[in-house]
């Protein structure tokens, strides 16, 4: 089922040549403005968020960007996701993944902020001349399903929303589990670990456990998991940051020593 990724991508493909690579990128700072209003925000941001944070070795820069991008998508920060989706690049994180989140995050934080955020991305494609070939989403064979985990999730979700509303079970079943899940514009553990900072920024506990112990199947470590909540603090705030703490410990007590 080839849904919704070709429209959502066909509005990337007019930006026009290869980001550069390999180059490392200074501390990014923030405007004169936040200096002369805010110093001491001014001195947070460089000395600690960017200065301390960002160089954590518990997340690469890449998984920072990624879980940032996430963030400020769902949080409908548009005005901060320029600079973020050129320091995204910057650390490795390539355009189609980028349109790969883009992608995701409609269905986990809604149209109208996925759609916002594509008039960004295509500004900074352009300025960095990335072809369409660039942007586009892999061609290539869809990503396997474990059928017994995918039969159990098929009927949870059967069991608990059929009744009520078929027809979300019937889109959450066939189109975001059988066919956005399984696309390989992101890897596993990437889309994974964008979902649950989106769920974090919106204070969407309910739906944590399942996607941080997915997210722990696919590769993502308590002390990643752990340091994506403490990232998550300075850009969707203390109070959701901190109501997640108790969902990783549940869930991490729940996988014992795994």
């Amino acid at each position: 089922m080839k849904l919704l990724t070709p429209a959502l991508a066909g509005l990337f493909f007019s930006a026009l040549v290869s980001a550069e690579e390999g180059k490392a990128r200074p501390d990014p700072k923030p405007s004169p403005d936040v200096l002369e209003v805010t110093p001491q925000l001014y001195a947070y941001t460089t000395e600690l968020l960017f200065g301390e944070v960002w160089k954590r070795p518990d997340l690469v820069p890449r998984d920072r960007s990624l879980i940032t991008l996430a963030a400020l998508l769902v949080s409908g920060q548009t005005a901060q996701m320029t600079s973020h989706i050129k320091l995204a690049l910057d650390n490795g994180v390539k355009p189609e993944e980028i349109t790969g989140l883009i992608t995701h995050l409609a269905f986990y934080s809604g149209w109208p902020n996925a759609m916002s955020a594509v008039g960004v991305a295509k500004q900074v494609f352009a300025e960095r001349g990335l072809t369409a070939e660039q942007i586009a989403p892999p061609e290539g064979d869809w990503l396997k399903l474990e059928e017994q985990a995918e039969a159990r999730r098929r009927a949870a979700v059967d069991a608990n929303v059929g009744a009520t509303a078929p027809e979300l079970a019937r889109y959450t079943n066939d189109v975001l589990f059988a066919d956005l899940w399984r696309r390989t514009d992101l890897a596993p553990r990437d889309r994974s670990l964008i979902t649950v900072a989106a769920l974090i920024s919106q204070n969407q506990s309910a739906q944590l456990p399942f996607h941080l112990n997915r997210a722990m199947d696919n590769g993502l470590t308590r002390e990643q998991a752990a340091e994506v909540v403490t990232h998550l603090a300075f850009y969707v705030g203390w109070p959701k940051a901190m109501s997640a703490v108790s969902v990783l410990k549940d869930v991490f007590e729940s996988r014992g020593k795994s």
